[in-house]
């Protein structure tokens, strides 16, 4: 018999296995955006890091990033995600990149062990968003990084009528589970698990939020 935490995981990884094939052939929505956030993140990588990236999907960033740092360990809820990201890993010439079909619940690694850890696009997916955070602060080497870009959508024009609409799909599996967090409640989730926020911009008012938080030394 699978736990509470194994049922949750599997429901969600069938979810987005029916979303991979589009996801991974899908351009991305703001090119510009998304290559000034490989840069500011670039900006703090070193050769001898050890790096983490959770909800990695096809595994693209992680890719980027790789000649950057020593290795990156990136994971997944989504089995096909993860063949997407497999793939795009051995057409290209990196090999210190790891992925790894894990929950963030069920992932488990040594205390202080990771120098930067990446939640791209993942923290708005998730219902235990506090817990997840508090999970990272314990991976990360004192003065670690944490870096995410994270839908707030209590902060958009559209969050009312979302926010009655989305709950009820989610619910019977038609689409993600979104939370309707507003910038100022993924803020407060980063200071009280202990973060200092470092850096943080938005393109425009209704796109991610990304910020590069810092763990105290």
């Amino acid at each position: 018999m699978t736990n509470t935490s194994e049922d949750r995981s599997g429901q969600k990884s069938k979810i987005w296995d029916r979303f991979a094939k589009g996801y991974a052939e899908q351009p991305i929505a703001d090119q510009e955006a998304y290559e000034k956030k490989l840069s500011l993140t670039q900006q703090y990588l070193k050769k001898d890091m050890e790096v983490l990236e959770y909800g990695c999907g096809t595994g693209g960033t992680s890719i980027i990033h790789a000649p950057f740092v020593k290795h990156i360990l990136a994971t997944d809820i989504s089995g096909k995600m993860l063949e997407a990201a497999q793939k795009r890993l051995e057409e290209s010439p990196v090999k210190n990149v790891e992925f790894q079909q894990v929950s963030i619940d069920q992932l488990e690694l040594e205390k202080e062990s990771k120098d930067v850890v990446l939640g791209l696009s993942i923290l708005h997916l998730l219902k235990n968003r506090d817990e997840a955070i508090a999970k990272t602060y314990q991976w990360l080497k004192p003065g670690g990084l944490f870096v995410t870009s994270t839908t707030c959508m209590g902060s958009m024009g559209a969050a009312p009528l979302l926010k009655c609409v989305l709950p009820v799909v989610s619910f019977f599996g038609a689409v993600p589970y979104v939370n309707p967090m507003t910038k100022e409640d993924l803020r407060e989730s980063l200071i009280k698990n202990k973060f200092e926020i470092e850096y943080e911009w938005q393109p425009k008012k209704d796109a991610a939020v990304f910020i590069i938080a810092r763990k105290s030394a």
